[in-house]
């Protein structure tokens, strides 16, 4: 098995943990996605994680398929990524205690100005993507198995198109996170799925910009379970629980919503969603 120490020592040789630099305190590990940590949010909330209730969190970011394998393997104590039907087989499982909602945001679709396949101003995601296939205009997916993977996928069903046989002509996928993703439809002119939150902190967007959101389709909702110890018995469960907690909380929730990038809020918190679903 895996161990913390191996876990630790392999995410810092590729850079995909972030550690608040403090010290002196009780930490936990956080498997969570690309999304959340490119954003900037964690550099928003850890500083006042650590002020509220004395906790250091080690954020293990990458895609949410991975983030969930990691916490299977109990390389990790509380889980928050964005795939719902994932998240309750996890905890389906035994792998973790409870899943709940925390905040939300959305996906949008981004293209080139040009807009070869003219989609520009549809409120429906299934219908854009439509007119990205049947025009042959490239798109460029993630294909990682992330929460937006994930999602990109549960659209091209509702299209009753199968991307991936005809994957390397116009449907192009990265295996890589949303930036290098970005970053390659953006080269290339072509269409792409993101996060609203990771778009509005990326640098390089040319001429490529929004041509379709507000469907309902797009809502990108995101979850947080505390990973079980009858699993794993390796984990920091009092601490998990007490970062939990506190995300759900009032003041948990306020700092969540009060994230901005520009003016705009990235991230909304929705934990109240949880009473209605019981």
């Amino acid at each position: 098995m895996t161990t913390r120490y191996d876990l630790k020592m392999r995410n810092l040789a590729i850079g995909l943990i972030f550690t608040a630099t403090f010290t002196n305190a009780d930490s936990i590990i956080l498997q969570s996605t690309t999304s959340t940590k490119n954003s900037g949010l964690y550099e928003h909330l850890l500083p006042i994680i650590k002020k509220e209730i004395d906790l250091v969190v080690r954020v293990v970011a990458v895609g949410t398929g991975q983030a969930i394998k990691n916490a299977e393997r109990c390389d990790g104590d509380v889980l928050l990524v964005h795939a719902k039907g994932a998240e309750e087989e996890f905890v389906k499982g035994g792998f973790g205690v409870k899943r709940f909602n925390l905040m939300y945001n959305d996906f949008v679709i981004v293209g080139p100005k040009s807009d070869p396949a003219k989609i520009q101003g549809l409120n429906d995601a299934t219908q854009a993507l439509r007119k990205i296939a049947s025009s042959k205009s490239i798109f460029v997916s993630r294909g990682d198995d992330s929460g937006t993977h994930k999602a990109e996928l549960s659209l091209w069903r509702q299209t009753w198109s199968v991307p991936s046989l005809i994957s390397g002509k116009w449907y192009l996928e990265t295996g890589s996170g949303m930036g290098t993703t970005l970053n390659i439809a953006v080269e290339m002119r072509a269409y792409a799925i993101t996060d609203r939150a990771t778009w509005i902190k990326f640098g390089n967007k040319r001429d490529t910009k929004i041509l379709v959101e507000g469907d309902s389709k797009l809502v990108n909702q995101y979850g947080i379970i505390l990973v079980s110890q009858k699993k794993c018995p390796t984990v920091n469960t009092e601490a998990g629980q007490k970062f939990v907690a506190w995300l759900l909380s009032a003041e948990g929730q306020k700092a969540i919503d009060s994230y901005s990038v520009g003016g705009n809020q990235l991230f909304f918190a929705n934990a109240a969603k949880n009473d209605n679903e019981r």
